[in-house]
């Protein structure tokens, strides 16, 4: 059994994360969707909210689990028995950025292999940072992330 992680934030989730869900859960047999929680970081929604709205957004697909994580991503790994680490990149900062930690995490563990995935072309602009500032100002975010994430913004400002 192939069994992929896809780690991030997700804070909000975009279609752009979603994008990089639909195609890997398609390519894996078992996909699981790790929401970080990071106990130095602040987050805009909670990690049950994140957790609540990928899962929604993602029932359809049989293959997809969505779990928190709050520890190393290599541990949570173990834990999972999965030894393929998704990454989707959108340029190369990204790229940059992810080739580095994926080296730190080799060296943890050298059964991981990190798999880069870059997103489809019209979510290369997709930023959650800067989705949060646009739905602050009441900005029309609905080509950026789904119906569900929308509103949740929408109630918090």
């Amino acid at each position: 059994m192939l069994r992929a992680v896809f780690p991030g934030s997700f804070d909000p989730p975009t279609l752009g994360h979603f994008n990089i869900i639909e195609r890997a859960s398609a390519i894996f047999d078992e996909l699981i969707v790790v929401v970080a929680e990071n106990r130095q970081k602040r987050y805009f929604f909670s990690a049950e909210e994140r957790v609540k709205l990928i899962a929604d957004l993602t029932r359809e697909y049989v293959n997809v689990s969505v779990l928190v994580c709050d520890r190393l991503i290599v541990e949570f790994m173990q834990q999972h028995n999965a030894r393929i680490l998704l990454r989707g990149v959108r340029g190369s900062d990204d790229f940059s950025y992810e080739f580095e930690l994926s080296m730190m995490n080799k060296a943890l563990n050298r059964n991981i292999e990190t798999l880069f995935m870059t997103t489809d072309p019209e979510y290369f602009v997709l930023r959650s940072s800067s989705i949060k500032e646009l739905a602050s100002f009441h900005g029309d975010i609905s080509g950026m992330v789904p119906p569900s994430v929308a509103e949740a913004l929408k109630a918090r400002f």
